[in-house]
């Protein structure tokens, strides 16, 4: 391939590049971590609206470019703006053309969607699943008794409510 035809191929690929990160905003003060781990090394802490892009996404996080420092969020911690077109039935090919061009036709509005996609275990990685007794010993530490449970409900003045999940059917 010559070196103008190669040029050519990747300045009519560059856009596509910038489109494939996207635009996002952290929903909340949260940690840059420098792998995708709770116990990962905080590379930065980021405010909450912070400006970001997304580079990957992996299970519960996000691989991010944040002014220029790249680490992992959580993806919970993040929202992404979408454009919502609005349309009539009167609508034809030619506004439509001119309303994705941003020029007559239709009007836009701006929404905020908060999404996320956490992959599940396949049935291999369930089949191939070992106990972790280092994860559990872990987990059981934050266990709070009865005793602990009610006074942090009567400190945040919280009331009992019973819920009916059978549905009736005991």
């Amino acid at each position: 391939m010559s070196l103008r035809a190669f040029l050519t191929a990747f300045l009519l690929a560059m856009p596509w590049a910038a489109w494939a990160q996207e635009q996002a905003f952290t929903n909340r003060a949260t940690e840059l971590k420098d792998r995708a781990a709770t116990d990962g090394r905080t590379l930065a802490s980021l405010p909450e609206g912070a400006s970001v892009k997304v580079v990957a996404r992996g299970g519960g996080w996000t691989k991010v470019d944040a002014a220029g420092q790249s680490g992992w969020v959580r993806v919970f911690h993040l929202r992404f703006p979408v454009v919502a077109e609005t349309s009539s039935s009167s609508s034809n090919a030619l506004t439509s053309l001119g309303s994705a061009l941003g020029v007559g036709g239709e009007r836009s509005r701006s929404a905020t969607t908060a999404t996320t996609g956490i992959r599940g275990l396949s049935p291999e990685e369930l089949k191939n699943a070992r106990p972790d007794a280092a994860a559990l010993q872990r987990l059981q530490s934050f266990r709070a008794d009865q005793a602990a449970a009610e006074r942090f409900a009567r400190e945040g003045k919280l009331n009992a409510v019973s819920i009916d999940y059978d549905g009736g059917r005991r």
